[in-house]
C-alpha cells in the first residue's frame, strides 16, 4: 500500500499543478476571506474537472465552516477545503461487500478503458485474499476480448469460460453462473461488451444477462461495476451518468489515473452521482489497482514531496 501511495504521489502530479497550485496561489494571495475569494477558488476547482454541481457543494460548506469557526484569514481555513473534498467522496462501509460474500460481479463500460484489464486485475487482487474466483468472458463483440481476459486468467491462476468471438453473451454467462455454483466459487467477475453508442442494444443485453443471472443464481450477491478512464475528465462522468440509466450501477473503477490533468473527476464523480469511486488503477500491472481511499486520494493530491507520512506508513 505504502508503494501505490507513493505511485498514486507520482501519477497526480499533473491534477496536483491544474489544481492543487492555483489552489495554493489564492490561499497565499488573499489576506481577507471575501467573495473573490471564493469566486476564485470556485473557478479554480472548475477548472480542475472537480465539476460546477460538486464545487459550489464544497463552497458552501467551506462558506459555513468559516462562518461557524469565525475566520478572517484564508491560510486558516484551508484544511476545511480539504476536509469538505474529502466528504465528497466518502464511500461508506458497505463499498466492498461483494468481496465477503458469494457473488456475481458485471464489470461495464466503454471499449478501450481498460475494462478487461480491470477485470484481471481485480481477479488478482481478490485470489491474493484467499478468494475463489472465476471469469465470465462475455465480451464477444470485440475482436481478442476473450484472448485478452485469457492472458490474464492465466496471469491470475483463475478459472474462466468464455464463447467464440460473436457467440451470444447471455450464453457465456448461463454456462459461467452454472460452472460457478458448481464448483463453489466465491466471486464470478463477467467481463461485458463496451457498447454506449447504441443504448437500446446496450440496455437489452444487460437486461437479459441480469435476467439470467437472477434465474439460476438467485443468491448470490450482485455488484456492477463501470470502469471509466480517468484521463478523459467529464467526458467519463458523462458515460458513468449514461450507464447508470441502462443498468443498477454500484460502483466505479477509475484508471488510467497517473499522467492525466483530470485527476480531479474522482470527486466529480461521487459527489454528482452518488456512486462510490470503489477502485483507481495509477498504470499497467497486476498490482496497480487498489481500492479507493478517499483520505489516501486527497493526501497524495496535496502531498508535493511525495513522501508517506511516517504514523501512516504501512
Amino acid at each position: 500500500m505504502a508503494n501505490f501511495f507513493s505511485r498514486l504521489v507520482q501519477g497526480l502530479a499533473k491534477t496536483r499543478d491544474n489544481i492543487v497550485e492555483g489552489i495554493d496561489s489564492i490561499f497565499n494571495g488573499y489576506s481577507e476571506i471575501d467573495d473573490d475569494f471564493y469566486e476564485d477558488l470556485e473557478e479554480t476547482l472548475i477548472m480542475g474537472d472537480i465539476g460546477i454541481n460538486t464545487t459550489s457543494a464544497i463552497i458552501e460548506d467551506l462558506r459555513k465552516k468559516v462562518k461557524e469557526q469565525h475566520l478572517k484569514e484564508p491560510s486558516k481555513c484551508k484544511e476545511f477545503l480539504i476536509e469538505s473534498m474529502k466528504e465528497q467522496m466518502n464511500a461508506g462501509d458497505t463499498a466492498y461487500e461483494f468481496e465477503k460474500r458469494q457473488s456475481v460481479v458485471l464489470v461495464i463500460g466503454v471499449n478501450g478503458v481498460g475494462k478487461t484489464t480491470t477485470v484481471g486485475k481485480l481477479a488478482g487482487k481478490l485470489k491474493d485474499d484467499g478468494r475463489k474466483v472465476m471469469l465470465a468472458a462475455a465480451d464477444t463483440f470485440r475482436a481478442a476480448a476473450g484472448e485478452q481476459l485469457t492472458e490474464w486468467a492465466h496471469r491470475a491462476g483463475v478459472d474462466i469460460i468464455g464463447g467464440a468471438e460473436g457467440a451470444d453473451p447471455g450464453a457465456v454467462i448461463f454456462d459461467a453462473v452454472n460452472a460457478a455454483k458448481a464448483r463453489n466459487v466465491d466471486v464470478l467477475l463477467c467481463d461485458t461488451a463496451g457498447r454506449l453508442h447504441n443504448k437500446k442494444n446496450l440496455m437489452e443485453e444487460l437486461r437479459k444477462i441480469n435476467h439470467i443471472i437472477n434465474r439460476e443464481f438467485p443468491d448470490a450477491y450482485r455488484e456492477t461495476l463501470v470502469v471509466l478512464d480517468g484521463a478523459t475528465g467529464q467526458n467519463a462522468l458523462q458515460q458513468a451518468r449514461e450507464f447508470s440509466e441502462v443498468a443498477d450501477v454500484t460502483g466505479i473503477v477509475l484508471t488510467k489515473l497517473d499522467g492525466t490533468a483530470k485527476g480531479g473527476i474522482a470527486v466529480a464523480i461521487q459527489s454528482e452521482l452518488k456512486i462510490p469511486v470503489k477502485y483507481i488503477g495509477v498504470g499497467e500491472s497486476i498490482d496497480d489497482l487498489e481500492k479507493f481511499d478517499a483520505d489516501e486520494f486527497i493526501r497524495a493530491l496535496f502531498d508535493k514531496g511525495g513522501a508517506k507520512p511516517e504514523e501512516d506508513a504501512v
